[in-house]
């Protein structure tokens, strides 16, 4: 399948210097609150730009505040984030006063200090960033597939038109290029899954690479997020699994004094390889984020503007390669899924 006619080398760069220069404004406006005696922390940037948040930030010193929803031992509190003023001040709640420390809600005692006890019995159901961009990528995979699926209706028979044109080669891809070779003649049962996992790590993949509302949000660089993904692709392959796939778990074919060793093994590998998704996902993502921070960052180390050339040159060459990582990433996620559950469901011959 070849994609080169899905992507226009000018309109990509254009897309990579724009997203340099807004997360430079960014850092640079956060630059801007340090102190002369104070020196800038890069790490404390990063992790605030590739971290999750009680606020999304739009522009400048702009923040949007996010509600805040808390089940408490003595009732539900509602209440929007900005009330910590960015962490500055506590918030008297009807329950408890509240405080934000380092992106974490924590209960206020009497005397003032962080009191974790009753901080271990709050739980935190607020819409964060993470969660808000995450609703956002399911409203538009529920729009896009219902507008694809409005025109395979209306068009039975028919060349592809329009917007589905555009969508039908990356469903094909993902029907002939991984639910197939790798499932077999069974591929149909399972193509719903794969296709809402392939699309929605692209989409939140790419949504992760625009540095501007309603884009920025690192939902794929978050372990959370992953983990729910494999978890997932763990029960799906575990629900699935034939008296074959059973059978070579729990009484495989060798000497019977070898299953000691040989079914904690294979049971370890069922843990083992959607873990291994999880980590690849989160760890890839992450990384990708880390490292162009990481370029811009330069600037204000140095605090020059003659490493601003080489620094910004090397964030446009990552901010490019992120946008094939972040199709590969959905790819390599979606065919080993695949792959889990061609083993699960392969007949024994």
């Amino acid at each position: 399948m070849d994609f080169r006619h899905f992507f226009d080398l000018k309109k990509t760069l254009i897309l990579a210097i724009f997203a340099v220069f807004v997360n430079f404004s960014e850092i640079r406006a956060q630059d801007s609150v340090v102190t002369k005696n104070e020196k800038f922390d890069p790490t404390k940037a990063i992790m605030e730009h590739i971290g999750d948040s009680h606020v999304w930030h739009l522009w400048g010193h702009t923040s949007l505040p996010l509600p805040v929803i808390l089940f408490t031992d003595k009732g539900i509190e509602l209440f929007s984030s900005g009330e910590f003023h960015h962490g500055e001040h506590d918030y008297q709640g009807k329950n408890y006063t509240y405080r934000l420390v380092e992106n974490h809600i924590k209960v206020v005692g009497t005397d003032g200090n962080v009191d974790e006890s009753a901080s271990a019995h709050i739980y935190d159901f607020s819409l964060t960033k993470n969660v808000i961009a995450m609703f956002l990528s399911v409203i538009i995979l529920v729009l896009v597939f219902s507008s694809v699926a409005a025109a395979y209706k209306k068009r039975e028979g028919k060349a592809p038109k329009g917007f589905q044109s555009l969508i039908e080669p990356v469903i094909i891809f993902v029907r002939d290029d991984i639910a197939r070779p790798n499932i077999g003649h069974k591929y149909a049962r399972f193509m719903p899954f794969l296709l809402t996992v392939f699309f929605f790590i692209w989409i939140n993949n790419i949504m992760g690479l625009i540095p501007f509302f309603p884009g920025g949000a690192n939902v794929t660089g978050n372990i959370a997020t992953t983990f729910v993904l494999a978890s997932l692709t763990l029960i799906v392959v575990n629900v699935n699994g034939n008296k074959a796939y059973w059978k070579h778990m729990l009484a495989p074919d060798v000497p019977w004094w070898l299953y000691p060793i040989m079914i904690p093994v294979e049971l370890i590998g069922i843990i083992s390889k959607p873990f291994a998704l999880m980590i690849r996902l989160f760890a890839n993502i992450t990384a990708g984020h880390i490292i162009v921070l990481s370029l811009i960052s330069l600037i204000f180390i140095f605090k020059t503007l003659a490493i601003a050339p080489v620094s910004v040159a090397f964030v446009i060459f990552m901010d490019v390669l992120e946008l094939l990582v972040a199709f590969l990433q959905a790819f390599i996620f979606t065919l080993l899924t695949a792959l889990f559950i061609g083993m699960a469901v392969e007949e024994h011959h």
